[in-house]
């Protein structure tokens, strides 16, 4: 158990990478290879070890989290029991959210209320743009169902994607699928469900921002970002009416925590606020504090 006395962040957004060879014969290699230039990062695909070992070594606690678009995509996922299994060993730095496919219908809804269940996830990663949905797809809607009889977060990639950028036709990635506007419909529908909009939501971070602002059960991660190249006004509103519904979140490996930290203490976010973007706000949403 993460004991968030001790640690100075808490990172609501890392990526579990596969295990190495998992995925050499359906070109997930060839896409992150695509995804770290974007970044202008190196090729990284760290073990969850790896990872834990990082962060501890920084003093910040981090969700984790795989991403299963194994209909849209054809990637094979890494599975969130053996990712689970892994983020176990390592519980006093890390905290486990799943991902499942919601394309994959009942056989979603058993493996989530297992996960809750027996497992005690508390939250599950949506990435529309990679699994190829709208977040207000009726067909999604028993899974948030699930999420929100057992009040548990729903994480939702927002706007422009690394992933696929550059590549022939994107790789099949379709923006559209990623505008913020269309959780706003499952925000309404859903008035219990947890719902993390996830990135500054380049080209639609307006948009966002009014989601947010307007449904009480809407928040939003800072993470794909280096803090320098935020908007004007996604800092406006961090200091003021979203100050307590913004979280800090890095997207580890593509960014590590320690530069986004950094640039973080360059921008112009009121002292008094930055404890709570930091950790307490995150804190609070995940339960660990009141």
């Amino acid at each position: 158990m993460v004991d968030i006395s001790k640690v100075r962040a808490i990172d609501i957004h890392t990526h579990a990478e596969e295990p190495c060879g998992c995925h050499s014969d359906d070109g997930y290699d060839d896409l992150q290879a695509a995804m770290a230039s974007y970044f202008n990062a190196p090729i990284v695909q760290p073990t969850i070890a790896q990872t834990a070992a990082h962060f501890r070594e920084q003093n910040v606690a981090a969700v984790i989290f795989p991403v299963d678009a194994e209909r849209e995509t054809g990637y094979r996922r890494y599975s969130n029991d053996e990712v689970l299994a892994e983020v176990q060993k390592h519980d006093d730095i890390l905290i486990p959210f799943a991902s499942i496919d919601p394309w994959k219908g009942k056989m979603a809804l058993r493996e989530a209320r297992r996960l809750i269940e027996d497992h005690g996830i508390k939250g599950f990663k949506f990435h529309p743009t990679m699994q190829g949905f709208y977040p207000n797809d009726r067909m999604a809607y028993p899974f948030y169902e699930v999420l929100a009889e057992h009040g548990c977060i729903g994480l939702f990639h927002t706007g422009q994607t690394g992933v696929g950028s550059g590549m022939p036709g994107g790789n099949g990635m379709r923006l559209k699928f990623s505008n913020p506007m269309y959780l706003d419909d499952v925000a309404v529908d859903f008035p219990d469900m947890k719902i993390i909009m996830a990135h500054p939501s380049f080209p639609w971070q307006e948009e966002a921002l009014a989601v947010a602002q307007h449904k009480p059960n809407v928040y939003i991660d800072l993470s794909g970002w280096s803090p320098r190249y935020f908007p004007p006004i996604l800092v406006r509103y961090c200091n003021s009416v979203l100050k307590k519904k913004v979280l800090f979140g890095s997207d580890w490996p593509m960014i590590t925590p320690e530069r986004w930290l950094s640039d973080f203490e360059a921008i112009d976010i009121k002292d008094h606020l930055r404890e709570d973007i930091l950790k307490n706000n995150a804190a609070r949403l995940l339960g660990l504090m009141d």
